[in-house]
């Protein structure tokens, strides 16, 4: 009878350390690849974080623009609705205030989206918010049009391919950049686009780092990794995402697991 008890208590803490492990490790790892929503906002040097319905954006007043702006991007936002162009206008969320529209008149310069209205003809609403003025940088027409609209077009590529993506994009910000306009527009001279496809069970990320001029060179010339755009930003891109998962994802600079 003893011998029984004994055995019957050795067997009840095997029992409880396996469950013990199971959920402190098995269930823990599920845990760190179920990557649902996509609520991935970077960090903010700023701390001027506007929520957007459609897209947020980190602001950066000595610059005048975003330096980051971050959207979902799913198959459902894939229409072609012929929208009509609205004006651009002031962000009445940037509390500092956004540049104006006229900083751009005969400076050479695009009004480039960050993101793009392309990405936004699901609604009028969501098209029209693309044209605050916080979602708009200084681009050189054949760069906007080129090399960077090529960037766009497959972005919503793979998003038909993988059914949705997270895009973070925006212009690298140094003290050394010229400027354009009454209010000192920078004109960024480095551009870069961060794609996350968070879609189990292949959960990957790509990074694009861009000179601002025309090229026709294919994209995969222009892939990095996104610890290379961290260095240049001091942005940390997926503070939130677990930090093994996020330590893989973001010091690769492969590109084959993405169709080009």
């Amino acid at each position: 009878m003893k011998n029984r008890k004994a055995i019957y208590a050795v067997l009840s803490l095997l029992v409880a350390v396996g469950f013990y492990y199971y959920q402190n490790n098995f269930e823990s790892q599920n845990s760190q690849i179920s990557i649902e929503g996509f609520n991935y906002l970077p960090t903010s040097t700023t701390g001027q974080i506007i929520q957007h319905q459609n897209y947020t954006l980190s602001y950066n007043e000595l610059y005048e623009q975003a330096e980051w702006v971050a959207y979902e991007l799913n198959r459902t936002h894939l229409t072609y609705d012929d929208r009509k162009r609205p004006y651009f206008i002031n962000d009445p969320k940037v509390l500092t205030g956004s540049a104006n529209y006229k900083n751009y008149k005969k400076s050479g310069y695009d009004r480039g989206h960050l993101c793009p209205a392309g990405d936004r003809r699901f609604s009028k609403d969501a098209y029209d918010e693309t044209f605050y003025t916080s979602n708009i940088t200084p681009q050189k027409n054949d760069f906007n049009a080129g090399v960077w609209n090529r960037l766009e077009m497959k972005t919503r590529y793979w998003t038909k391919k993988y059914g949705k993506l997270y895009v973070i994009t925006g212009g690298i910000l140094t003290k050394d950049l010229p400027t354009i306009g009454y209010e000192d527009v920078a004109v960024p001279k480095l551009f870069y686009k961060i794609i996350l496809d968070y879609s189990e069970p292949e959960i990957k990320a790509i990074a694009f780092l861009f000179p601002h001029q025309e090229s026709k060179k294919s994209l995969h010339n222009f892939v990095t990794s996104i610890d290379k755009i961290e260095q240049l930003t001091n942005i940390d891109f997926f503070p939130t995402l677990p930090d093994e998962l996020e330590s893989t994802l973001e010091k690769s600079i492969s590109s084959k697991n993405w169709k080009f």
